[in-house]
């Protein structure tokens, strides 16, 4: 089964084809970074207006890059939550007008269900069940994949995600967008006992975890320094900050897998390419004896192919849609999706 998947969640416009759920035909990506990066940030409303320019020369682009046409798409599938609304919106309309026109199911995918299907794109051999740190941007959380489908959060970030809070200190620092990548390049020459930065246990559930406190930490650290004329080590506060995120993320990981019994274990999200995350959790899972599956940096961020691969396993289970289908700016992983 072909399916065109649609991606446009955030700041990237991407179509992908992908073949039963595992193998990419093609993934096409337009990055809108650049236009952001002079803002410091997403634009909302400028990423909207880039997602109409550019989204069906994506399209046809990918079926020329697959040499397939359009009778050749068995299914089209698009992300229709969650991201900023504006920018879902387009994808989820484009998806739909195409979807009619051809004659083809619908099938609407969670983002974060995308994320974890990148890893069943890299590795052939991974089937639920299985547990998944999901670490992107906007998401933190530990997910307990029972079947493709079928998902149980046993705990998430209350305030906020690991992504936004590396991308808001490294800002700060006057990094460029995106910032986490920035402060993850500059963490690997620093001394990450350096600077004494909090971490949080909040509330009754040992899976949950908080961030804006570390968040506010490392401000006032660098905004007091400013205000004194003290020079800080760049290089060690962001491998001071790293390890105190990836501190927060890892042991609650240990956890779960001991708890659920778990022997394989896999990482998704565009933070999942944090160099310090990547090899701590490489690190408790070797001492655990549990199987580890981390997707290429090129599966990490926003993508389309990770959107076909989930979207496959969606139209297995029934979850189609029709032309009512709306996009959501927040939408959460488990439940009835629609």
């Amino acid at each position: 089964m072909r399916i065109l998947a649609v991606e446009s969640s955030c700041d990237e416009t991407a179509v992908a084809i992908v073949e039963d759920g595992r193998r990419v035909l093609t993934d096409c990506i337009a990055s809108q970074v650049d236009l952001h990066r002079i803002y410091g940030g997403v634009v909302p409303e400028i990423a909207s207006r880039k997602h109409i320019e550019a989204i069906y020369k994506l399209a046809e682009q990918a079926l020329s890059d697959a040499n397939m046409t359009r009778g050749d798409i068995d299914a089209v599938a698009v992300t229709y939550a969650p991201g900023l609304i504006g920018a879902v919106l387009v994808g989820v309309n484009f998806a739909k007008a195409l979807a009619l026109a051809l004659g083809k199911p619908l099938i609407p995918v969670h983002h974060i269900r995308g994320h974890i299907a990148a890893n069943y794109l890299a590795f052939e051999e991974l089937k639920p069940p299985f547990l998944c740190l999901v670490v992107s941007g906007g998401h933190t959380m530990i997910v307990d994949v029972q079947d493709y489908t079928k998902m149980e959060i046993l705990g998430t970030t209350l305030d906020d995600a690991a992504g936004e809070c590396f991308d808001k200190v490294a800002r700060v620092l006057g990094m460029p967008y995106p910032g986490g990548a920035a402060l993850d390049k500059a963490s690997q020459d620093g001394d990450d006992t350096k600077y004494a930065l909090p971490r949080s246990k909040p509330g009754s559930n040992p899976y949950d975890m908080s961030f804006s406190g570390l968040k506010t930490a490392a401000l006032n650290l660098i905004h007091h320094a400013e205000q004194v004329g003290e020079e800080l080590d760049i290089n060690s506060l962001c491998a001071s900050f790293s390890a105190a995120v990836s501190d927060t993320l890892v042991p609650r990981l240990v956890q779960a897998l001991q708890q659920t019994g778990h022997k394989k274990l896999a990482v998704a999200g565009g933070v999942a390419a944090n160099s310090r995350i990547r090899a701590d959790v490489l690190q408790a899972a070797k001492e655990l004896g549990v199987q580890t599956f981390m997707p290429p940096l090129s599966l990490c961020g926003d993508n389309a192919a990770m959107i076909g691969a989930q979207g496959y396993y969606e139209y297995l289970a029934g979850h189609t849609a029709d032309m009512s289908l709306n996009a959501y700016a927040t939408k959460s992983i488990i439940g009835e999706q629609l």
